[in-house]
């Protein structure tokens, strides 16, 4: 996304009139920087992935997770997590109100043949735990 400015965000805007919903991902991280937060139309701030492997043992990880979900939720927008390997860190976002994770904690990629099979097994496993499909999907 290095064009020009103003047609960049005229792009976003028609995407988002058409009912996308457009996400900074791996914030922190590469060119989804404070900038691109404040200058485009988003709806959904990614935290990378790089901030969560170490999250449990490393204090400065927690605090810019901390951080970057505050100026999210600030900014009116939605959060989501990648990266999502274990209950603890998965524990931790729920706990500083994280809307959305993601990652190997929940399932490993799927060749696309076997997704409904999948999703059939993870929908009747959350209805065995009790577990709304409406809140997992």
């Amino acid at each position: 996304m290095i064009a020009d400015e103003s047609q960049i965000n005229q792009q976003l805007n028609q995407l988002r009139e058409m009912g996308v919903k457009i996400a900074l991902d791996d914030f922190g991280a590469g060119y989804s920087s404070f900038v691109r937060l404040k200058n485009y139309p988003i709806d959904n701030l990614k935290i990378d992935r790089s901030f969560v492997h170490n999250l449990i043992s490393n204090p400065e990880d927690r605090f810019v997770c901390i951080a970057a979900i505050r100026l999210a939720k600030n900014l009116g927008l939605k959060t989501i997590v990648e990266g999502i390997e274990t209950s603890e860190q998965l524990d931790f976002f729920r706990a500083i109100g994280c809307d959305e994770a993601q990652g190997f904690y929940f399932a490993k990629p799927i060749p696309s043949h076997e997704l409904e099979q999948w999703a059939h097994e993870f929908f009747d496993a959350c209805q065995t735990a009790g577990i709304d499909k409406a809140a997992v999907a």
